[in-house]
Formats: C-alpha cells, sequence, structure tokens
C-alpha cells in the first residue's frame, strides 16, 4: 500500500539563528574531546597518577559518547530534539564543571564519563537542521556542521598549549563552560520544538546490549596494548563484544520498536558509509594522537623536532584550517554533484596525504603539507558523510541514524588509535622513544586504511541532487518517489515512499 504523507511548505523563521546555535554547541563539544589530548602528562603530574590511569581521562570519554549518541539520538527523534538538545547541554555543563573543580583522576575520569554524553550533540543536530531549514539549504547546513565537529577536534589540540602556558589545565575546562552554557540558555530560547517524532519507546534489551558490545570492545581495543593483545582480559573481551553484539541484532529484529532499525542500517547508502566512517575514524583519531608526539620527539632519537606541546598544536594548524574550508566547500560540491563525490575526494585526499607521511617526514615542511592534505580529506569526508546519512534515511530517523554514524567513526578512531599505537612501541625499548619504523609502519598502515575507503565509497549508490535545484524553482511543487524528484506545475507537495 502507498503511504502518502503531505509535507508543508517551509514555515519555520529564523533557522539562521538555530544554525548559529547549533555551531556553537557542536564547536563546544568538538573542542573539549580533543582539549585534554596534549596535556595528559600534565594531567598526570597534578593529579599524582600513572600513565595507565591517566588514559582513562580519554578512554572513558569515548566509552560514553559512543553509547549515549544512538541511544540519546532515538531520544530525540520521540519526543523531540530541541528538548533533548538542552538536556544533552546541560548534561555536558555539569561534567564540565566537575572536571574543573576536579582534584582526584577518580573524579575526572566521573567528570569525563558525564562529558561523553554530550556526544549526542551531533545527532540532534543534524535532526535539528532536517526539520527546521529549507531542503535546499539542508546538505550545506549538515556539512558546514560537520567540518566545525572536525574543525573542534582540530582547535582543541592547537589551543591546548597555549591555555595550559597561559593559565593551567583547570581552563582547558572553565573556558568551554562558558560557551556551553551560552549554548544551553540560546537553544532553550532560539531553536523551535520538532514537527518531525517517531513515537514509542526506548526498548531496554536493546539499549543494554548496544551499551555492553560498545563497552567490551572499546575497553579492549583501548586497553590492548597495555594488557597484552592475547592476555585472557583482552581476548575474553573481544569474545564478549561479539557475542554481545549478535544478541544485540536479534533482539532489535525481533524488538516491535527497535531502538536501531536493522532495516535502515541494510540500506545501501547507510552500511557503505558507515564503512568510510570506520576507516576514515581511524586515520583521524590515530593523527590527532600520534602526529603531536611523533613531532615532540627529540631529534636525537633520528627523527621528530623537538617541539613544545605549544609547537605540536602548530604542526596541526593547517589540518584544522583545511578541515573548515574544505567541510563548507564539500557542502556546495553536494548541492551540485552530490555528496558521493564530496566523499569520493576526501578519500582520495586523505589516501595521499597517510602515503606521504608514510615516505617523508623528516623536514618540518612536509609534516605541514601532510596536515593541510589530510585536513581538506577530512574536511571532505566528514562533511560528506554526514549528508549522506540524513539523505538516505527517513526525517525520524535521523537521529539514530546520524549517531550510529558518528558511533562507528568512534569505534574506528579507539581501533585505529589501539593499532597504530603497537605498530609505533613494537621493538622500542624501555625509557627510549620508539624506532622511527614504529611510526612508518603506523603511517602506511593508516594510508592502507583510506585506501579501502576509496572502495568503500564507490560501492555507496549515487544520488542525483535534484532536490535541491528543483525545490529553489517556484513554478511548480515537487513530487518525491523514492528519492527521486520531479516538478509538477500547480501540484502539491507530497512524498510518496
Amino acid at each position: 500500500m502507498i503511504d502518502t504523507t503531505v509535507v508543508e511548505p517551509h514555515a519555520r523563521t529564523r533557522y539562521q539563528v538555530t544554525f548559529g546555535v547549533i555551531a556553537l554547541a557542536t564547536t563546544a563539544y568538538s573542542v573539549l574531546q580533543s582539549l585534554v589530548t596534549p596535556v595528559l602528562p600534565t594531567i598526570q603530574a597534578e593529579l599524582h597518577t600513572s600513565q595507565s590511569t591517566v588514559t582513562w581521562v580519554l578512554t572513558v570519554y569515548l566509552l560514553a559518547a559512543s553509547v549515549a549518541a544512538p541511544i540519546v539520538g532515538r531520544l530525540g527523534d520521540m519526543i523531540g530534539k530541541k528538548r533533548v538538545l538542552v538536556g544533552v547541554l546541560v548534561v555536558l555543563a555539569v561534567g564540565t564543571l566537575m572536571a574543573a573543580l576536579a582534584t582526584s583522576i577518580g573524579m575526572m575520569i566521573v567528570a569525563r564519563a558525564v562529558q561523553g554524553a554530550g556526544g549526542a550533540v551531533l545527532p540532534l543536530a543534524f535532526g535539528i537542521i532536517r526539520d527546521e531549514f529549507p531542503r535546499e539549504k539542508v546538505a550545506f547546513a549538515v556539512s558546514t556542521t560537520a567540518a566545525l565537529l572536525a574543525v573542534g577536534g582540530g582547535l582543541g589540540t592547537v589551543l591546548a598549549g597555549p591555555i595550559v602556558d597561559a593559565f593551567d589545565y583547570h581552563y582547558l575546562f572553565w573556558l568551554p563552560l562558558v560557551f556551553i552554557l551560552v549554548a544551553a540558555v540560546a537553544a532553550q530560547i532560539a531553536i523551535p520544538e520538532s514537527r518531525t517524532r517517531e513515537p514509542g519507546r526506548i526498548s531496554f534489551v536493546p539499549a543494554v546490549l548496544l551499551s555492553a558490545w560498545l563497552i567490551a570492545l572499546l575497553l579492549a581495543v583501548s586497553e590492548g596494548s597495555r594488557w597484552g593483545w592475547s592476555s585472557w582480559r583482552t581476548v575474553g573481551l573481544l569474545l564478549l563484544s561479539v557475542v554481545l553484539a549478535a544478541c544485540w541484532v536479534f533482539s532489535e529484529i525481533r524488538s516491535p520498536q527497535p531502538l536501531v532499525d536493522m532495516r535502515m542500517m541494510r540500506i545501501p547508502a547507510v552500511w557503505a558509509t558507515n564503512i568510510v566512517a570506520l576507516l576514515i575514524g581511524a586515520g583521524m583519531y590515530a593523527i590527532s594522537g600520534f602526529l603531536p608526539v611523533f613531532v615532540q620527539t627529540p631529534p636525537s632519537a633520528g627523527y621528530g623536532f623537538g617541539a613544545s606541546i605549544t609547537a605540536s598544536g602548530i604542526f596541526l594548524l593547517p589540518f584544522t584550517v583545511a578541515m573548515f574550508c574544505f567541510g563548507l566547500l564539500s557542502g556546495r560540491l553536494a548541492e551540485r554533484w552530490g555528496s558521493k563525490l564530496s566523499l569520493l575526494i576526501g578519500s582520495v585526499l586523505t589516501t595521499a596525504g597517510f602515503v606521504l607521511l608514510t615516505l617523508a617526514h623528516s623536514q618540518r615542511w612536509e609534516i605541514y603539507v601532510v596536515s593541510g592534505l589530510l585536513g581538506a580529506g577530512t574536511g571532505f569526508g566528514y562533511a560528506a558523510m554526514s549528508n549522506l546519512i540524513v539523505e538516505s534515511v527517513p526525517a525520524s530517523q535521523v537521529g539514530v541514524a546520524s549517531g550510529m554514524n558518528a558511533n562507528i567513526r568512534t569505534l574506528g578512531g579507539a581501533v585505529g588509535a589501539a593499532i597504530v599505537g603497537a605498530l609505533v612501541t613494537a621493538g622500542a625499548t624501555a625509557g627510549a622513544p620508539p624506532p622511527e619504523s614504529g611510526y612508518t609502519h603506523g603511517f602506511m598502515f593508516l594510508a592502507i586504511c583510506l585506501a579501502c575507503a576509496v572502495a568503500a565509497t564507490v560501492m555507496i549508490p549515487s544520488r542525483r541532487p535534484a532536490m535541491a535545484d528543483l525545490a529553489r524553482s517556484t513554478e511548480g511543487q515537487i513530487l518525491v518517489r523514492n528519492g527521486e524528484a520531479a516538478l509538477v506545475p500547480g501540484a502539491p507537495i507530497v512524498e510518496v515512499e
């Protein structure tokens, strides 16, 4: 039976203000994600803890974000994205305040776990954009938001050193807290509540199983290098994650109200884009974690530049600037040629960056060139992936679909960082920097991952950008059937599934 839904013309105003609030919230969250990475040794010394314990400041953040993103994204689809976004920002502010006041490593880890709930900001933002923006503005707004997410991650790495040098590490949380509070108040005042809802409830069993297999997998890959990849804890957690993931899929298939609709995950554009997200995530997280360490290594080791924390951030400045600029360009390109082309360009550029880094990393200018090339590719890729997901699923499932895509990107980052870490430290002696060959092998591994991302991108079905072009016409209305658009003069706007 054909289900016909009348789609009202865009009647909301001030979508530009809505975008400004979304941009502020996204940037504040993404800066927090990476701000502590370059200063972990400082936090370790200030809180009198061990290196293995301080890494939980990062690990627990990833765990919490991975669990929160799809579940809270689904909650936003059900009860209203604006309401849930405000709640997430309040929780993020509470976690940031706790981190600013933390006087022990235990309190800091708890605070970072609370902050991780902010991982739901991105799927909620994409859902609000699809609900509230004119159709022809959606692709560019999604691309820009995704670019800001990537830029915030790079900006955190660049700013961490100067902030600690000028103040102390507590200001890594005090300063973002101001912007988070402003974003929460602005969201409550300026963002209209969602008109698109999917009534239902969150099934308890699938939610628990999803959380359990994500925690088991991320814990194993995050701690595997310290525990040993063949240790019973690492192997046991990996096996447990596989079993729990299978149980989760089975429970979602049988659930009358699934948390993640498996039919949605089988859409070719969705599963292929998620594969690319896994691989690009590996490159993005790994390079943010290991390139600063590489350039901080003293030249006496045979490589590196002996850069300070602040100077190592400067090496990533081209990465950050290029991500933002090319993320914006990706939206414009998607409007005309489709998001698949943007993602393909991004995957190719990122692959080229890692190949160049593998072959040439002895001169400062080579690092700057690679940094810019990786930033351009990541900017294209992040923006295009987000658009492909938003374009491919019903409006009522944008939140959970975007949450799962962000989740898979995080998983890719955790797995990629673990593997690169193992390659970098292979053959290292205690108390000495890792050998240069370890970094070379790690960069080569990332190049292979991104080459696979190019192949996965080719598998994504092409979608003509006819929707945006037709939406600009004033001579008639749009008939949409299975994602294809046609101009019908004088006809009402209908969407036929």
